[in-house]
Formats: C-alpha cells, sequence, structure tokens
C-alpha cells in the first residue's frame, strides 16, 4: 500500500492541512506496525538512555493535545501539565496507549476538519512565556514533532529487540 500522502486527500480536511493530517496518519500506521507484538515489559527499557518506548506514545500523544490547545489560543490546563510532567513514568500497558495515542490522533484530525483555512496565518503563542507562531505554525510542528518521535521509536523498538 503506498504512504498515507499518496492515497488522496483525507476526507473534509481543507487543502492546506492535508500534509498535516497525512503526516500523522502516517505515523499511526508506522507506530502500530513498528509495535505489534512488542511485551509489556520492554515498554519502559531505556537501551543507552535513550527514551523508551512507553515514553514516545506518552509524548507523541502529549504533544497532539498540547498544539490544539495552543491552537485554540488557549494556555494549558492543570490537567494538562500534569500529564506533561508525567510522561516517561511508566504507566499503562502497550493497549492503553495505543488507544490514548489514536483517540488524540482522530480528535487532533476532527479538529482540522473544523479549522478555516483563512485563518492559518491567525498569530498565536506557545507556552507561559508566550512564544510567537501562528496556527498553521502549530499544527505543522504538531506533525513534524510526531514524525520525528515515531523516527526515534523506529530505532528504539529496533535495539530493545535486539537486546532483549
Amino acid at each position: 500500500m503506498p504512504e498515507v500522502w499518496m492515497r488522496g486527500p483525507v476526507a473534509d480536511v481543507p487543502a492546506l492541512l492535508q500534509p498535516v493530517a497525512h503526516a500523522l496518519l502516517q505515523a499511526q500506521e508506522e507506530i502500530h506496525a513498528l509495535v505489534a507484538g512488542f511485551p509489556d515489559e520492554l515498554l519502559w527499557q531505556q537501551p543507552a538512555g535513550v527514551a523508551a518506548v512507553g515514553f514516545h506514545l506518552q509524548h507523541i500523544t502529549g504533544v497532539l493535545d498540547r498544539m490544539y490547545t495552543y491552537a485554540a489560543g488557549e494556555a494549558l490546563s492543570e490537567t494538562q501539565l500534569a500529564c506533561l510532567s508525567a510522561e516517561g513514568k511508566p504507566a499503562g500497558d502497550l493497549s492503553s496507549l495505543l488507544t490514548a495515542l489514536d483517540t488524540r490522533l482522530q480528535t487532533f484530525i476532527d479538529q482540522l476538519k473544523t479549522t478555516e483555512e483563512s485563518s492559518l496565518t491567525d498569530a498565536r503563542t506557545v507556552g507561559r512565556k508566550k512564544l510567537p507562531t501562528t496556527l498553521i505554525g502549530l499544527l505543522f510542528h504538531a506533525a513534524e514533532h510526531t514524525m520525528r518521535h515515531t523516527g526515534q521509536l523506529h530505532v528504539t523498538v529496533r535495539v530493545i529487540q535486539h537486546l532483549f
């Protein structure tokens, strides 16, 4: 099967946001294929001190949540800040981490569907320091960051499989 971006547009996602949706869906497919059958007891292994498989799954989910909060022009909630602090701490099995990822990814794509293309250059800020960006900058970063961690996840899974 060709990569997601070569399968045509994602239904109801604005044309300018298709690359964001494609990258997120590609990451989702790759992650599921990569961790199929991965043992729960190895989720938190950190070979050579790199981030654990469980961390990457938590972090991608969290980043998607936080980036869309900023995209909506809102500050992070106490719950989101607590989740950020908990990233990397062992919690849940592979199934629950994948379910959380899939749910958040689908919510993100559903939110893309309601994004007006005319608003993509609107100013937004990130974090407590209110660093400047734009709506499209946040949405693109969510996709780019997801793919970055998917790549790191590829390496970590293969190293763990080799070592254990």
